[in-house]
């Protein structure tokens, strides 16, 4: 009996610790790369979220959700505020189309449909080859860093759900890195 009890204790302490549950609300950024090119300095990153119950219910109810992902390179200085080289936004809209039972994907003018909600999430999960900053604005040798955040906006939500607690919808990471002298991330 005391077996049984310490295995099940054992098994639910293990579930609790699992990063899928300890970070139902957060965004874990998985991967964030630069790469210097002849054109300029490109982003790719990769992040790894599920959505919590009250942003899903509210997808399915009809109401959008807005992904934003920005970034920034600044070079330091110190005899004034540091210098801002490129600074770049791109926004996501996921919305649920009950007629055709899709999700939707849209950014810019592109958008794109999905068959389940996890083939959705999964193309707003990161980007690579992302353009941040032209090649006539980086000099070597000087000391360069990212700003990077990546979140769902909760500003873009309809009114009613701005107002109290927003339980369920804080997702976002945000990150500040160094430049390695060819402009690879520290």
């Amino acid at each position: 009996m005391f077996a049984r009890l310490a295995i099940a204790s054992f098994f639910a302490v293990l579930l609790a610790l699992l990063p899928g549950a300890a970070r139902a609300d957060g965004v874990e950024l998985v991967q964030l790369s630069t790469q210097r090119t002849e054109d300029g300095l490109d982003l790719s990153f990769t992040t790894r979220f599920e959505l919590s119950r009250a942003a899903e219910d509210a997808l399915h109810k009809g109401v959008p959700l807005y992904f934003v992902a920005e970034a920034a390179v600044l070079r330091s200085r110190w005899y004034w505020r540091d210098a801002r080289i490129g600074r770049v936004e791109r926004v996501w809209r996921l919305s649920w189309q009950p007629l055709w039972r899709q999700y939707r994907v849209s950014n810019g003018g592109l958008h794109q449909s999905f068959a389940t909600l996890e083939e959705a999430l999964a193309s707003l999960r990161g980007v690579s080859g992302w353009r941040i900053a032209e090649a006539k604005d980086l000099e070597d040798g000087g000391g360069y860093y990212l700003e990077f955040s990546y979140k769902l906006d909760v500003t873009q939500l309809p009114r009613p759900m701005q107002i109290g607690p927003q339980t369920g919808f804080s997702l976002g990471v945000e990150q500040k890195r160094n430049f390695a002298a060819d402009f690879s991330l520290k």
